[in-house]
């Protein structure tokens, strides 16, 4: 057998607090694909920031070919020849796509001046930006125009484009497609192929058992065992992940009541010239599927008053709400839990109390002084109720996994008591065990009588949640489909343009 290309052992990594690992050991061989899972908290992106010089370990060694080496920094990382795909986006939105893949190692021109070389910059991005299957976005696009999966896709070019023999993947397929997932797990097993390791975070366990040589499990910053190639099924990880069995769930039977929210022939900025009416009600979950770029979270920023419509009416409880007016909707009993939670679901600078009480101080004011202690008592509590892991509710949201941040946003709504609750991708990022304690607030909610609109582009999410399917096809519904008609083979050919004629 060779020597491992990268060994880890004892590595430990401290913050104010927390104990994010604790003497962590890891090899990772030539050419093989290592699954890194664990639940949210566990550690993953911890070791993998650590290998990539966002941190740096407080005990322990790394060996690169057998060497030790230190990585004070990302500059170190990318000479020992390591690539960082981050769980969160790390691209400069006003930049164009070329100018994000190459930031930092502009090619220039010969001469004095010595110019950046534009046209390779953007020859050599668009041969990357082709490899993934992206062919209908010029590279001279601002990022920050872009949908989030090809804002991902721009991360995986700019790794590809450097000359990389470690690449570190965190949750790189959580804004995709499944056939942009497919894309880039074939370029995955290409590049083990062609001798790149790869040190993989997905919390979609199918993705694990389809590309991964080896599982290697983190339980609280620490090992929790391995699985080679011939041990890795379902079963086998979750139990090393949470130490118990996750079943497959079928659709709450909770019975609808009356309608809540009626949307009657909305058009939205992005496709003014589609309409969208559909209904919801009380104490269900209503699933809203169909590929990126569909109008899916066009449609719930215009509901929540983000995006003003571009027609149409938005009733909720029998009342017209106002366009483009998030305090309306949220005085109607309207939340949103947006996709991107760190951009627009949190102030990740603040702490966690301060985040869940920030949308209601008035809760917790009397005569504009501010209650501290009823904001400590109120945060423990949600943050109680939804297992946020954290040593106190006064430490920073930017310190917490993605998984507890998700749920930070979730108890800042949970504390005022929502008419209509709208989930946009709840669970990207998130592991099997945090994804079904959110699954069980959506039906907690549900039997309390809130309606409940979940997007999401994770076919059995959509299909385990929803009691009834909407799907989405370039802006408008391509068909409704109640519990006994949804498949995913239902799903799909609606989401890919074939409409049906159907009743709300």
């Amino acid at each position: 057998m060779p020597a491992p290309l990268l060994e880890l052992r004892g590595v430990t990594k401290r913050f104010p607090g927390v104990l994010a690992l604790s003497e962590v050991s890891l090899e990772v061989y030539p050419g093989e694909i290592v699954a890194l899972i664990g639940e949210n908290g566990a550690g993953k992106s911890t070791l993998l920031k650590t290998l990539g010089g966002v941190h740096q370990p407080d005990e322990g060694s790394i060996q690169i070919d057998g060497k030790p080496v230190t990585i004070r920094d990302v500059n170190d990382a990318m000479a020992f020849g390591i690539g960082f795909i981050h769980q969160e986006l790390n691209v400069l939105d006003n930049v164009d796509v070329a100018g994000n893949i190459y930031l930092g190692r502009e090619p220039v021109m010969g001469g004095p001046l010595r110019l950046i070389n534009r046209k390779k910059i953007h020859a050599d991005a668009a041969r990357y930006m082709k490899r993934l299957g992206i062919t209908s976005v010029p590279t001279t696009a601002r990022v920050g125009d872009l949908p989030i999966a090809y804002q991902q896709m721009v991360e995986i070019a700019k790794a590809l484009s450097m000359d990389t023999r470690i690449l570190l993947m965190d949750e790189p397929t959580s804004s995709l497609t499944l056939s942009e997932t497919e894309t880039l797990l074939k370029i995955t097993q290409d590049l083990r192929a062609e001798g790149v390791s790869i040190v993989y975070i997905s919390h979609r366990l199918s993705e694990v058992m389809q590309i991964a040589d080896r599982v290697v499990a983190l339980r609280d910053g620490k090992n929790a065992g391995g699985l080679s190639r011939e041990q890795i099924t379902h079963d086998n990880m979750v139990k090393l992940m949470v130490g118990r069995d996750i079943a497959f769930r079928t659709p709450a039977a909770t019975k609808p009541g009356e309608t809540v929210l009626e949307v009657k022939d909305l058009r939205t900025q992005r496709y003014p010239g589609q309409n969208v009416s559909f209904t919801l009600k009380r104490g269900e979950i209503v699933g809203f599927a169909g590929l990126v770029g569909a109008g899916r979270s066009e449609v719930a920023q215009t509901i929540f008053g983000v995006d003003r419509p571009a027609g149409g009416q938005i009733i909720m409880n029998g009342a017209r709400l106002p366009a483009g007016s998030p305090a309306a909707a949220i005085e109607a009993g309207i939340y949103l839990i947006p996709e991107d939670r760190r951009k627009t679901g949190l102030v990740t600078s603040m702490t966690i109390r301060e985040n869940i009480t920030l949308p209601a101080l008035g809760r917790y004011s009397s005569a504009g002084l501010l209650n501290f202690g009823k904001e400590v008592s109120e945060s423990e509590r949600l943050s109680r109720e939804l297992r946020v892991k954290a040593h106190t509710v006064e430490q920073r949201v930017k310190n917490l996994s993605g998984g507890n941040q998700q749920k930070v946003v979730l108890a800042k709504w949970m504390a005022l008591e929502p008419k209509l609750l709208i989930f946009d991708e709840p669970t990207r990022g998130i592991d099997v065990g945090a994804k079904a304690e959110i699954y069980d607030l959506m039906r907690k909610l549900a039997e309390n009588g809130v309606a409940v609109m979940m997007i999401s582009s994770d076919m059995e999410e959509v299909l385990g949640e929803s009691q009834r399917v909407v799907v989405m096809h370039e802006g408008s519904i391509s068909g409704f489909l109640d519990r006994p008609e949804c498949s995913e083979e239902a799903v799909m050919r609606l989401a890919v343009g074939h409409h049906q004629a159907a009743a709300t």
